[in-house]
């Protein structure tokens, strides 16, 4: 769906696009970010192991064991993995905490954190663009399946 930016003729340099997403985005961080806890490591390990032995019990009680069903460990992983992150990332979105709420409690009165998020926020949106823009030559045999078929309705007047 095209909007007013395609119709705008040469679009700005680049960095000048960037700075002024990223500028955006900073300001917007009052309002929309949010810090989240998240469980890495063993404890991800023990949920996980907490709930394939759980699994393997319930699916045991049953009727279904390695013996009956061969592969079943790979059910039994797949499962235990989807409630491991189930059980973290409910814990993680009733734990948020707001820039202003970090920076109290880390004492941060001259905004550091917020001056990192700047330049981590541009750095990132810079190499996406790279990314993308390495893969160009691409983008025209994937985007033929968008194309209108010929000979469709629309092109007729």
């Amino acid at each position: 769906m095209p909007n007013d930016k395609d119709s705008r003729g040469p679009p700005e340099p680049m960095s000048s696009q960037t700075d002024g997403v990223t500028g955006d985005l900073v300001r917007l961080m009052q309002r929309d970010l949010v810090f989240v806890m998240r469980f890495m490591g063993e404890s991800q390990h023990r949920l996980q192991s907490h709930f394939q032995d759980f699994i393997r019990a319930e699916l045991a009680a049953g009727g279904v064991t390695t013996e009956t069903h061969p592969m079943i460990h790979l059910f039994i992983e797949n499962h235990a993995i989807l409630l491991r992150d189930f059980v973290f990332s409910g814990v993680s979105l009733s734990r948020q905490f707001r820039v202003e709420e970090i920076e109290r409690l880390t004492g941060d009165t001259t905004s550091m954190i917020r001056v990192d998020i700047w330049d981590q926020l541009k750095s990132h949106i810079e190499t996406a663009e790279k990314q993308f823009q390495s893969q160009a030559g691409t983008l025209p045999k994937l985007l033929s399946a968008f194309e209108k078929p010929p000979g469709s309705l629309g092109s007729e007047k």
